[in-house]
């Protein structure tokens, strides 16, 4: 392909950034703008005209997925196999381990070092816990973990931590010097380690430096928004005064504050690295203007923004549906109705996403998709009942019911846990087989038969202990009030709350969405138990496995996983303060913004259809809420929103509906004063639907007009 060929497939604001000189550059390039087939064909253009070679150029990407895209796509530009195999193009990690590969001896390395993956990482601290006997039960594994990846991203080792009078930092400081003198041992280096190293060694190797300084004349970085501190000194020492960097990103999508990235990064470049040119990709082609419109309005509530305005040549489009529910089973029923309805207009299920904030969300919709039988697929993640915090608490809900049950035993006898390992269970399963007896069983007497150690037999008998506590306390209580007591009682929730991040929090909240799930169960067979019929829903909807790959299935998934993807039809579910943006956004400084972000991002997922709801009742976390419309939505201009209601009748205070109203809703009357133990007291000013599933708008004295479920709403008729 030859240079003007290479060009004419670009609109102007690409073209400027493709072929710009070899000095500095920032492109800040918007949701749908073509950034990829920007960075590729800068690099075609530093080699066709700035006459570069392969090997005087490094691109780095955020993940294997976006490298090997950029590589194929170099190769239909180039053309050259075996040029493209000398150019440095990767991931961060990937090129900080081929640099340490080659560089071995003058990183401090062996020859043959390993990789640890997450899970090996894991068990090492784990047997430096053993070996420094330190609580897990206080400080947990995953959180020690934590911590040494995120000091290792600040550039920090062990020995540069500051001493601190604080228990927290004490332990956690105790472990990383543990930790750092075993993985010196036995030659193993973790991720964090691999762009940690790979920077200390170019700053103790002057000369090797300048050797990567004098070679790489162009480096390009994707994503640079969601850098962190050891990745931008990487390339901060990296790009010396030799290098031309182009960096390609937008702070307007910088989502990952929560795991280290650096959305201040994106702003530092210009001052760090001047002069440098600016360019803006605002282009779009993706997105309707409709929808773009809708997303510049919410973004432009953000401060500190570099400023880009999205706008596209293609169509206005449809206006974007906003559906008010009742609670978040009618929201959900209005998704799998709209689902229906856009594959009964032609659409696959596959151009289809639904995107929510939390994981706990999914549970719901996942059973009314299964009810519905409509194919879905879990993007990224897993589905509810597979979650590992969930399969535990189901475990201690069938040890409630049987304790014969070795798999549910096995699963919780240590989790939390508890001091009891591999060698006490094995020994247990022995005894086991040896007295035909469950494990359970088998406990009791080899406890009593003194086959275990003191200590042994002592962590056995507090979880026996354990078991009968809970069975005590679970005696004659409904099933909400039983999982509540097992998410609590069996330390589940405490042991969760104290992993650090998202990851603790999202366990947290998938473990009192199943409480929520357990209030509103309703068993199908009165001969059977109501906690073994939901065990049997439970294993029945994990059992009913999500859509095979080849299927056609809606694509459910977090706002957070759908990043970089694009579908024809979004939905965006559970616009709703306290859920979206997060009731902890308000707790850390910068955390509001960072939602508004993630609300860009999706509205930017939707190509030429877009829906938000929002359910004015949610039983979520174990409780029943009542929360207004995110201010998200509020932020877009009404001109772009079609408000969507139930095609309903509802009951007015006419003559002859107060007649029958009676008939309608027990109890209930148009005109009627109630009192709501949040709201006050209030007149009844309409009724929709019939029995418990009705919904009533009350007029409240002091918190004005609410719509309100009457199953949920506690009301006393004054």
């Amino acid at each position: 392909m030859d240079v003007s060929d290479l060009l004419n497939s670009l609109n102007d604001k690409q073209r400027e950034a493709v072929c710009a000189p070899l000095a500095n550059q920032l492109v800040l390039a918007g949701a749908g703008s073509g950034k990829t087939r920007v960075l590729v064909q800068r690099i075609a253009w530093l080699m066709k005209v700035e006459h570069l070679s392969s090997q005087q150029i490094l691109a780095v990407t955020f993940t294997n997925k976006a490298a090997a895209e950029m590589r194929e796509r170099l190769s239909q530009q180039i053309g050259d196999e075996h040029s493209l195999r000398s150019m440095w193009v990767g991931t961060f990690h990937g090129l900080a381990h081929r640099l340490l590969r080659q560089h071995w001896q003058q990183a401090k390395l062996p020859q043959n070092f390993q990789i640890l993956d997450s899970d090996d990482q894991l068990r090492l601290i784990k047997r430096i816990y053993q070996e420094l006997k330190i609580d897990d039960s206080r400080w947990p594994h995953r959180q020690a973990q934590g911590f040494i990846n995120g000091k290792k991203d600040d550039g920090l080792r062990a020995a540069y931590i500051q001493d601190s009078f604080d228990p927290y930092t004490q332990v956690m400081k105790q472990i990383y010097h543990a930790y750092e003198e075993a993985c010196e041992r036995s030659g193993s280096v973790d991720f964090a380690e691999l762009l940690l190293r790979s920077h200390e060694l170019w700053l103790n190797n002057a000369d090797l430096l300048a050797h990567y300084q004098c070679r790489f004349k162009a480096i390009l970085v994707d994503e640079f928004q969601d850098t962190n501190s050891i990745q931008y000194a990487w390339l901060r020492v990296l790009a010396g005064q030799e290098s031309a960097l182009t960096v390609v990103g937008d702070d307007d999508q910088s989502i990952y504050g929560w795991r280290g990235a650096k959305i201040e990064n994106i702003h530092k470049v210009q001052q760090d690295f001047a002069p440098v040119q600016v360019t803006r990709l605002e282009q779009n082609y993706r997105s309707t203007s409709t929808i773009l419109n809708a997303a510049n309005a919410v973004i432009e509530n953000n401060g500190d923004r570099l400023g880009k305005t999205l706008w596209t040549e293609g169509s206005e489009g449809e206006a974007i549906d906003l559906y008010a529910a009742f609670n978040e089973q009618d929201e959900a029923r209005y998704i799998v109705d709209q689902v229906h309805k856009w594959i009964e207009d032609g659409a696959t299920a596959s151009e289809i996403a639904l995107l929510y904030r939390s994981n706990a969300q999914s549970r719901v919709l996942e059973e009314a998709f299964i009810r519905a039988d409509v194919p879905y697929r879990i993007y990224g993640g897993q589905r509810f009942y597979e979650r590992l915090e969930i399969k535990n608490a189901l475990a201690y809900m069938r040890l409630m019911s049987n304790r014969n049950d070795d798999n549910a035993f096995e699963r919780v006898v240590n989790t939390p846990t508890r001091g009891i390992g591999n060698k006490t269970l094995e020994t247990l399963r022995l005894f086991a087989r040896d007295q035909g007896s469950s494990m359970f069983d088998a406990a009791q007497a080899a406890i009593a038969n003194n086959v275990f150690s003191a200590r042994a037999a002592n962590a056995l008998k507090l979880f026996l202990s354990l078991l009968d506590t809970l069975e005590e306390q679970c005696f004659e209580q409904n099933l909400g009030d039983i999982a509540s007591v097992i998410v609590e009682g069996s330390g589940l929730i405490d042991f969760h709350q104290q992993e650090k991040g998202e990851r603790g929090q999202a366990r947290v909240e998938n473990l009192q969405e199943l409480v929520s799930a357990c209030r509103v169960f309703e068993a199908d067979d009165d001969d059977v138990a109501v906690l073994d019929a939901f065990l049997d829903r439970a294993a029945l909807d994990a059992g009913d496995a999500q859509a095979d790959d080849y299927e056609e299935a809606v694509q459910m998934m977090t706002l957070h996983s759908a990043k970089g993807l694009e579908f024809p039809m979004v939905v965006l579910a559970g616009m709703e303060e306290g859920l979206f943006p997060h009731r902890m956004s308000a707790e850390e400084p910068g955390r509001l913004e960072e939602e508004r972000r993630l609300a860009y991002v999706g509205l930017t997922r939707a190509m030429q259809k877009l829906v938000l709801t929002y359910a004015e009742s949610r039983r979520m976390y174990g409780k029943e809420t009542v929360n207004s419309p995110s201010r998200f939505t509020r932020e877009i201009p009404a001109q772009y929103i079609k408000e969507v209601r139930m095609k309903k009748a509802i009951s007015r205070p006419t003559s002859f509906q107060q007649q029958s109203l009676s008939d309608t809703v027990p109890g209930m009357n148009l005109g009627q004063q109630v009192s709501h133990p949040v709201f006050g007291e209030g007149t009844i000013l309409a009724i929709e639907g019939q029995g418990a599933g009705a919904r009533l708008q009350i007029n409240f004295a002091s918190e004005g007009t609410k719509w309100l479920m009457l199953q949920y709403a506690k009301l006393d008729v004054l």
